[in-house]
């Protein structure tokens, strides 16, 4: 199935705004992510497995060092694997280009034309925001871009989602929100959005699938979804 709906009666009041990640959703650096989070913490002497990388997405300053603490033990120093995973990553963007996520240019058709505001709600700076989506021509394509670095707290709280919305001078739970990770999903969750998972590394386990509202295989069929409740 294209499409799965978790929760029926959230297609009770249309959607106005759709508020999108970045990092695993619209462009393809969330392998990247994991990739360069294992180099830099090998680079320190931290063998990091795969398992133990995706622990670590769209996680918050404090959230971040308290995991690779738990990882690892309180000797590691999260802003030091945390800049050498920045140097390496962007080392590798600049020669390399990121890759775009299926469907995102025609789900933001159809939002376009069927008149649903659109924002990104990312944990990234918008000057990163921005570069990514400049290497697909997509850095105008939405009308806002909201990054985690404009509000008090980071992923997983809901600050981002909540400014997200705002920016649209929408109410949070008129907003769809798109991830593809729990602490990304918990973040919209506990905003009030309508929350819909697009895995990308791995499936929802049965924490995240209990705040769901539906989930897609890729961004185009978000258009199904959308059609049948809107």
């Amino acid at each position: 199935m294209a499409f799965e709906i978790y929760r029926k009666e959230w297609g009770i009041r249309p959607i106005r705004g759709v508020l999108f990640d970045m990092d695993g959703l619209v462009v393809n650096t969330e392998i990247l992510y994991s990739r360069f989070w294992m180099e830099a913490c090998q680079f320190y002497g931290f063998p990091m497995t795969y398992e133990q990388s995706l622990s670590m997405r769209a996680l918050n300053r404090t959230a971040g060092e308290a995991m690779l603490k738990h990882l690892f033990g309180p000797t590691i120093d999260y802003l030091k694997v945390r800049t050498k995973r920045v140097e390496l990553m962007e080392a590798f963007v600049d020669a390399e280009g990121v890759g775009l996520k299926p469907g995102i240019r025609e789900l933001l058709c159809y939002l376009e034309e069927k008149g649903i505001a659109t924002a990104i709600t990312s944990s990234s700076p918008v000057p990163r925001i921005q570069k990514y989506l400049g290497f697909h021509g997509l850095e105008n394509s939405f009308h806002k871009l909201c990054s985690g670095r404009d509000v008090p707290t980071g992923k997983p709280a809901p600050d981002i989602y909540l400014h997200g919305a705002a920016s649209l001078g929408l109410r949070p739970e008129e907003c769809l929100a798109l991830e593809d990770a729990p602490s990304g999903i918990r973040s919209a969750h506990a905003a009030g959005c309508f929350t819909v998972m697009i895995p990308d590394q791995d499936q929802p386990d049965p924490e995240t699938a209990a705040l769901l509202h539906g989930k897609a295989d890729s961004l185009a069929d978000v258009i199904g979804l959308l059609e049948e409740l809107n």
